[in-house]
């Protein structure tokens, strides 16, 4: 375990035991989302109705890249998984580390859980002695979210569309 931050998060290595609690971090997170108009995203019903989400989420904590941040007292406010590139997206060039979910918790008490968990993702690639970085997000609406990764350092590569989610693939160079 890492402490991410004054505020005693740790960060940990996720496991299927960590899936109920990441699905709730998504279903608040989508609450949210909806509560300001933003039903394209990731919908409007919570990911822990849906098999397909709690099959995704499921997968992403096994894998060997998964990260949850929890608080002190055990709960879980974000989840951040590095591995290969998601296969809807070209290959890479290079060796990369690849961002394939980051997800944190909107409450003001973790303000800055998702900037964190990007900087501990350039720690992992340093450690693994890789110099690039790539993620892919949500490219519509007010685009915040590609903003956001852009505040990070990371820099548009090119767009996608996956039926009809606009997508956008961002990258960088440590």
């Amino acid at each position: 375990m890492l402490i991410l931050g004054m505020d005693g998060l740790l960060i940990r290595r996720a496991s299927a035991s960590d899936v109920p609690a990441v699905l709730q971090v998504f279903d608040e997170v989508v609450a949210w989302f909806v509560g300001m108009g933003n039903t394209h995203q990731w919908g409007t019903e919570p990911w822990s109705a849906s098999p397909r989400r709690v099959a995704q989420v499921a997968e992403a904590c096994a894998l060997p890249g998964a990260w949850v941040v929890e608080e002190p007292a055990g709960r879980i406010r974000g989840a951040l998984v590095l591995g290969d590139p998601m296969p809807y997206v070209p290959s890479a060039t290079e060796p990369e580390v690849y961002v394939r979910l980051l997800i944190a918790a909107r409450d003001p008490r973790v303000r800055g859980l998702g900037r964190r968990m990007m900087a501990f993702a350039d720690d992992q690639a340093r450690a693994a002695g890789v110099t690039r970085l790539r993620v892919d997000c949500y490219g519509g609406g007010t685009g915040d979210l590609v903003r956001f990764y852009e505040s990070c350092g990371y820099e548009r590569i090119s767009t996608f569309d996956l039926a009809g989610w606009p997508g956008q693939l961002l990258g960088r160079c440590l």
